[in-house]
C-alpha cells in the first residue's frame, strides 16, 4: 500500500511538472534587432501614434460637430467635473474617482478623499496618489453613498480617453458624454436625478452666466455633459514615447527600445492600438487556460493541497464580472499611464504591472515570456508616462 502510494505521488509530481514546463518549452520567438528608425517606422506603420502637441491637432483629431470644442465650453466642462456638490451628498465629484495632479493643485478632492477613505489605501496607492493616473488607485470605489459597484469593478483611467471608442468595462458605452450621464444617475457613483442636478447648477451665478455665454438652451442635463465631454477631451498625456515617435532617438532606452519592439512582434499592439494604446475595442478575455495559475500549499501530508484559482480567470474574480453579456468581452483599457495606474484588471485582483504582463503574455498570447522580456515590456509601458498637456485654447483652427 506504501508502494502504491509513494508511486502514485511521483507520478501527480511528474504529470504537475510536464503541465508547467510546457510554457517553458515554448520556443522563444527571436525578435529582429531594429535600429532606431527602423523600430519608429514599424510602430507608425502598426498604428502606433503620438498624441497631439498642439490645440490644432488635437481638434483635428477629436472635434466633432455635435458637440464642438470651445474655450468657454472647455472652461465649463472644467469646473463642473471638480465640483462635489453635483452629487447627491455633495461628498463626490468626477475627480474622485478620476484624480490627477490638477486636482491636487486646485480643489483638494483628493485630500478629502483621502480622509474619507484612508482604510481603503494600500501601500501603492498611498504613495503615489500624485501620479498621473485619471483613476483613484483603489481595487474598487464606493460612490456618493458610500456603496461600491455592484460587480466591485476597478476606475479606469479618464486620461487620454479622446482618443477611444468604447467606455467601461464591457465596453457599451461609446461616448465621454453617455458616460458622464451614467455617472451622475447611477446610485453607486454621484447618485443625483437630472433635475436635481440642473437645479443646483441654476443656483449658481457663476454657471448661469457661464452657461449663457456656452450654450444657446442654457442650463440642461445635455448640456452639463456635453461641457464636460470637452473638458475631458483636453486631458491628453505626452511622454518620452511620443517624443520617440516624433524623432528623438535618445528619448527612451535601449531596454524600453526592445519592449517596443517585442510589444509589436508578440502581438500586444493588436488589441492595444492607435493613439492610446487600448480603448479601440472590445476582446475575450482571457483567450487561452494557458500554464493554469495554481497554488501549491504544502500541508506536510502524503498529498499537497492543490488549488485552482479560478475556472473564469488566471485570478480571483472578485464581484463576480464576467465581461459584457456574462461573455468574457472586455474593453481593451487604455495603456498610457498603465505603470500608475494599478491595480490591474476589470476587479483590481492584480496589484503589479509585471504580474499583469505576464498574465496577458500567458492568457491572451499563450506565450511564455522570460523574466529579461518582461523587463523590456515594462521599460516600454514606463515610457508611455505622461504629463497633461496644457493646451493653448486660443490656437485657432
Amino acid at each position: 500500500m506504501k508502494k502504491l502510494l509513494f508511486y502514485t505521488l511521483i507520478l501527480a509530481i511528474t504529470v504537475l511538472s510536464v503541465i508547467v514546463s510546457i510554457a517553458y518549452l515554448t520556443p522563444s520567438k527571436v525578435i529582429p534587432k531594429y535600429s532606431d528608425d527602423k523600430l519608429r517606422e514599424l510602430a507608425l506603420s502598426k498604428g502606433l501614434k503620438p498624441t497631439p502637441d498642439t490645440y490644432k491637432k488635437l481638434l483635428e483629431l477629436v472635434d466633432d460637430a455635435s458637440n464642438p470644442m470651445s474655450a468657454s465650453k472647455i472652461a465649463l466642462g472644467r469646473e463642473l467635473f471638480f465640483d462635489v456638490n453635483l452629487s447627491k451628498n455633495k461628498e463626490t465629484s468626477c475627480a474622485t474617482c478620476h484624480s490627477f495632479d490638477k486636482d491636487l493643485k486646485n480643489k483638494g478632492v483628493m485630500s478629502k478623499m483621502i480622509s474619507s477613505k484612508e482604510e481603503q489605501i494600500n501601500n501603492c496607492v498611498a504613495c503615489h496618489l500624485k501620479d498621473q493616473s485619471g483613476t483613484d488607485r483603489f481595487t474598487f470605489s464606493q460612490g456618493d453613498n458610500h456603496e461600491p459597484h455592484p460587480y466591485l469593478l476597478n476606475t479606469q483611467t479618464v486620461l487620454n480617453t479622446a482618443f477611444a471608442k468604447h467606455f467601461t468595462w464591457s465596453g457599451d458605452v461609446n461616448s465621454i458624454k453617455e458616460q458622464s450621464k451614467n455617472s451622475f444617475l447611477a446610485h453607486y457613483k454621484m447618485n443625483i436625478t437630472e433635475e436635481e442636478l440642473q437645479l443646483r447648477v441654476a443656483k449658481s451665478n457663476k454657471y448661469r452666466a457661464m452657461f449663457d455665454d456656452t450654450f444657446e438652451d442654457g442650463i440642461t442635463f445635455e448640456n452639463i455633459n456635453k461641457a464636460i465631454e470637452i473638458y475631458v477631451k483636453t486631458l491628453v498625456t505626452r511622454g518620452a514615447y511620443d517624443r520617440f515617435l516624433d524623432g528623438n532617438n535618445s528619448a527612451i532606452s535601449s531596454d524600453a527600445k526592445r519592449g517596443l519592439a517585442n510589444f509589436i512582434s508578440f502581438g500586444c499592439k493588436g488589441c492595444h492600438s492607435d493613439i492610446a494604446l487600448g480603448g479601440q475595442s472590445i476582446q475575450r478575455f482571457p483567450l487561452r487556460d494557458f500554464a493554469q495559475v495554481y497554488d501549491l500549499k504544502p500541508n506536510f501530508e502524503l498529498f499537497p493541497e492543490i488549488k485552482r484559482f479560478d475556472s473564469e480567470f488566471p485570478f480571483e474574480n472578485s464581484g463576480g464580472f464576467l465581461g459584457k453579456d456574462k461573455s468574457h468581452l472586455f474593453r481593451v483599457p487604455i495603456l498610457r499611464n498603465v505603470t500608475k495606474t494599478s491595480p490591474y484588471f476589470h476587479n483590481g485582483a492584480v496589484p503589479k504591472i509585471r504580474e499583469a504582463v505576464n498574465v496577458m503574455a500567458k492568457h491572451q498570447l499563450g506565450r511564455h515570456l522570460t523574466l529579461e522580456q518582461i523587463d523590456e515590456i515594462v521599460a516600454f509601458l514606463r515610457t508611455l508616462e505622461g504629463n497633461i498637456v496644457e493646451y493653448d485654447v486660443s490656437e485657432s483652427k
